[in-house]
């Protein structure tokens, strides 16, 4: 027994403590339990106000872009429930992918190690039909010359037999490429950085633009790259694809649930913000230029200060896909030429367009 409990009798816990125990762990229970109750309700709510439909889709959008709003404590909770009950069918296809290529790539390996196989076969071969000859220039051993011919036949079978295996293997090995193909056609995962593919990002803009042209909301598009200015200092595209890198997990890291991350190519990365006007979307952008701010890399025993530049537009009903992208883009251009982390370019700012 520790010394500080020598000697002392223990206390014996009353029916009416372990009842006033139970009622205030029961009050924190209800007050937890109370403001997601009342967070919920204020959801609903701010859906009716905008005038749109309770769907689960759009509640589950102003769930999170209202949630991004509240305090951290509250946040953390809430993410907590998320995490233990949410299942992301977009996961799991992403998953799938991911096998079925580290399947192909096994095949590949094991398709080249038939082939050395086969190779190496061949070269036995050759060795033999030398040692054979060197036998029978030496002219005084028939019984070993035999031997050396029976050798020959018996791996000459050998080469058939894995030759017309090999062949199978190859027939396989095309089969199942072109089923990866096919699954890298329909896929929606880009393995370099970790997010969406421009496939899949496309798609969800069109999807997007259905969707505001039936209940009226506004969505934003940003568009985000290195900085030309720290590439061009860099002159090391390992080092430069390493920081495209850690920029895209910054972006994951400061998106919601709803948003759509992707890379649409050459280390420029695209984020759908649903439910988000021009404004939100520069807070948005604003929040995620501190965040690689504050976000260094180290290069050797040299510290390099992380810079991006963010183009920002909006998703317009005028405009199409493409022509929503080309706007980001422009605002990206703006972004260098007014020597600011991000710039905004809509259809309206365009000569010509009004």
């Amino acid at each position: 027994m520790p010394p500080a409990l020598r000697g002392k009798s223990r206390r014996k816990i009353s029916s009416k403590e372990i009842s006033d125990v139970d009622l205030i762990l029961d009050e924190g229970n209800k007050n937890q339990s109370s403001d997601l109750d009342q967070f919920a309700k204020t959801v609903l709510q701010r859906i009716i106000d905008d005038d749109l439909p309770p769907t689960p889709n759009n509640y589950s959008l102003y769930f999170d872009r209202l949630l991004d709003e509240q305090n951290e404590a509250f946040k953390k909770q809430v993410h907590s429930l998320l995490e233990l009950e949410e299942s992301n069918d977009a996961e799991n296809t992403i998953v799938l992918e991911q096998n079925l290529k580290q399947g192909f790539g096994a095949i590949r390996n094991l398709l080249a190690v038939t082939a050395n196989l086969y190779k190496n076969m061949s070269v036995i071969e050759k060795i033999l039909d030398k040692r054979k000859k060197e036998l029978e220039d030496v002219g005084d051993n028939v019984g070993t010359i035999q031997i050396a011919e029976s050798i020959k036949t018996d791996i000459n079978k050998l080469n058939t037999i894995l030759k017309k295996q090999t062949s199978q293997m190859k027939q396989f090995y095309e089969e199942t490429g072109s089923i990866v193909k096919k699954v890298e056609q329909e896929s929606i995962f880009d393995d370099r950085f970790g997010v969406y593919n421009k496939r899949y990002l496309l798609a969800k803009m069109e999807k997007e633009q259905e969707l505001i042209k039936e209940f009226g909301h506004k969505s934003s598009l940003i568009m985000i790259e290195l900085s030309k200015e720290l590439k061009a200092a860099i002159h090391n595209e390992k080092v430069i694809t390493l920081m495209t890198r850690t920029v895209a997990r910054l972006l994951l890291k400061t998106s919601r649930r709803s948003d759509i991350i992707a890379h649409y190519g050459k280390g420029i990365f695209v984020m759908l913000l649903k439910h988000t006007d021009i404004e939100n979307a520069k807070k948005a952008s604003e929040r995620l230029c501190d965040l690689v701010a504050n976000s260094n890399f180290f290069l050797a025993d040299k510290e390099i200060q992380l810079k991006v530049a963010i183009g920002i537009t909006e998703i317009d009903l005028e405009s199409s896909v493409e022509e929503t992208i080309v706007y980001a883009m422009e605002a990206i251009d703006k972004a260098y030429e007014d020597e600011g982390c991000f710039a905004v370019v809509v259809r309206n700012d365009r000569d010509g367009l009004e």
